[in-house]
């Protein structure tokens, strides 16, 4: 049995890193490669050399492996360019040593760089469904108050749980209801826009926030969950159940926030929200579940 999500597989749904940034990362490595390179053919210094490592490490930390492990092969081709003698095997004991260092430092700094995210994504992200966790999505929203306030545009936010989902884990056993939670999650992660954050605050609860989102807009998003939730056919606990086993009700709130100087703390605002949209769905589960309603 597994029903934790892979720290690899988790939804992590922050906007790429946009291609300028991406563009000056890959202009420094090669700028500080042909600086080293000039002055290796220069000088054949050993201690010049050695600074081959910085554009090395420095890929490493932008493009992790991949990055890390090109960059090295490249410096070992500037290294024999910049050193003729190298191109015939006349390699003696430190040129040995000096390629197998450049090697073990992009494979070092790349494989840090790989355990920090994976440490990052297993403190912020749910076990069972891969999205955000409670904290993590707690920073997000306060961001998202902060920026949606700056703009002056209109921040949405769903509250919704899985209907009578007592009822399926005293039927089917615990199992099938921590599966039909991860279900829902994972239909919740595949609609996301690229800008919004999601994640389960409770045993069956989720939150969504949707930047620039209207209050109609956000009912919109709300009934697209709700229906995808509603025609999926599940295998659960290794039975199969067909479509309309499972169903969520949905909360609706947005606000376009105040700029004025008696503005709240973002924490604050975001928390006002939830609360609003939380009413909803108590709303919703009183109209017959399977419901959208907003505030």
């Amino acid at each position: 049995m597994r029903l934790t999500a892979s720290p690899d597989s988790a939804v992590d749904r922050t906007p790429p890193a946009a291609s300028a940034r991406t563009f000056a990362g890959s202009a420094a490595i090669l700028a500080g490669l042909a600086l080293v390179f000039a002055l290796d053919r220069s000088t054949g210094s050993v201690p010049v050399q050695h600074l081959y490592y910085l554009p090395i490490i420095l890929a490493g930390l932008w493009f992790g492996f991949r990055g890390g492990v090109a960059t090295s092969v490249v410096a070992i081709v500037l290294y024999h360019l910049a050193n003729p003698r190298l191109l015939a095997f006349e390699h003696e004991q430190w040129d040995v040593v000096q390629v197998a260092l450049f090697v073990a430092v992009g494979l070092v700094t790349a494989r840090l760089v790989e355990d920090k995210r994976r440490l990052h994504l297993l403190a912020t992200t749910d076990d069972l469904t891969g999205l955000h966790n409670l904290r993590s999505f707690e920073r997000r929203l306060a961001a998202l108050v902060s920026g949606c306030r700056d703009a002056g545009t209109p921040l949405a936010v769903l509250v919704l749980d899985v209907d009578r989902l007592k009822s399926l884990n005293d039927a089917h056993g615990h199992l099938a209801g921590a599966e039909a939670v991860r279900t829902v999650g994972r239909l919740i992660a595949a609609q996301l826009p690229a800008d919004a954050v999601a994640c389960r605050y409770g045993g069956d609860e989720f939150v969504i926030a949707l930047p620039r989102c209207t209050d109609a807009d956000g009912r919109v998003f709300a009934d697209s969950i709700r229906e995808s939730v509603y025609r999926a056919a599940t295998v659960l606990a290794g039975v199969s159940f067909p479509a309309q086993t499972l169903s969520v009700s949905i909360g609706v709130a947005s606000r376009t926030f105040d700029g004025g100087a008696a503005r709240r703390e973002a924490d604050q605002e975001g928390e006002a929200l939830f609360r609003a949209a939380d009413r909803a769905l108590y709303r919703a589960k009183q109209l017959g579940r399977n419901q959208v309603s907003a505030s």
